[in-house]
């Protein structure tokens, strides 16, 4: 056993430690919750805009397209948004399967304008053909833009009604003339009166109208009141 002594050290003497560091300062955690909030609110409006304005590549925006939605109706039928009678004219109207309207004016090959106008229902005499038969009665009006002579007997027109298309008979009574009889001089038009049959119950018609048998079949379709 040693029995050395061990003087005890000397101030200023010996190893030296360093104090240690004080604590880190500590953050609100508002402020924190804050600056969170702020940087979602960025993110998201910035996402909004982009959505919106979109971007061409040259830094402008795009303007929005526009989309206009409007509802007519033909041959005196009712405003379905105001409940009103539209009229005894055909509106014109858009068709998805090339048919025209009922108030179109179609232009052939050959020159030839034919329109159709005056739609009004009645009912045949007892000496008609056929007889006692709901009908439409219509204007057909021919305008030979033409500068030669255009032969009218020569045109075709034939009925259909209803949403499967039955076939119409054409009606022969007092104030419907019938296929024309005569010619067109060039620059010259010609009105003539047609009955097509139509029950009382149907609205929807259809007319097909060629003005010689060399010229394409032209279709009138819509609603009557």
């Amino acid at each position: 056993m040693s029995n050395a002594f061990t003087p005890p050290p000397m101030p200023g003497y010996g190893p030296q430690f360093p104090p240690p560091p004080p604590p880190p300062p500590r953050r609100s955690t508002t402020v924190l919750v804050a600056a969170a909030a702020a940087v979602v609110a960025a993110v998201l409006a910035s996402a909004v805009t982009v959505t919106v304005t979109g971007d061409d590549g040259d830094g402008a925006a795009e303007a929005a397209p526009t989309v206009t939605v409007t509802e007519t109706e033909f041959a005196g039928g009712t405003d379905a948004a105001a409940g009103t009678d539209t009229g005894d004219e055909p509106a014109a109207e858009e068709t998805e399967d090339g048919a025209y309207t009922l108030s179109d004016t179609v232009v052939y090959d050959n020159e030839v304008e034919i329109s159709l106008s005056k739609f009004s229902r009645s009912v045949s005499h007892d000496y008609a053909s056929p007889e006692n038969t709901p009908y439409v009665k219509f204007t057909i009006k021919v305008v030979n833009s033409s500068k030669t002579t255009f032969d009218a007997t020569s045109m075709t027109v034939n009925c259909a009604y209803g949403d499967e298309g039955k076939e119409a008979e054409a009606i022969f009574d007092d104030g419907l003339d019938g296929t024309p009889d005569t010619s067109v001089l060039a620059g010259r038009s010609l009105s003539f009166a047609w009955g097509c049959e139509l029950p009382k119950t149907a609205r929807y018609l259809q007319v097909e109208v060629a003005p010689d048998y060399d010229s394409e079949t032209s279709i009138f379709a819509g609603n009557v009141k």
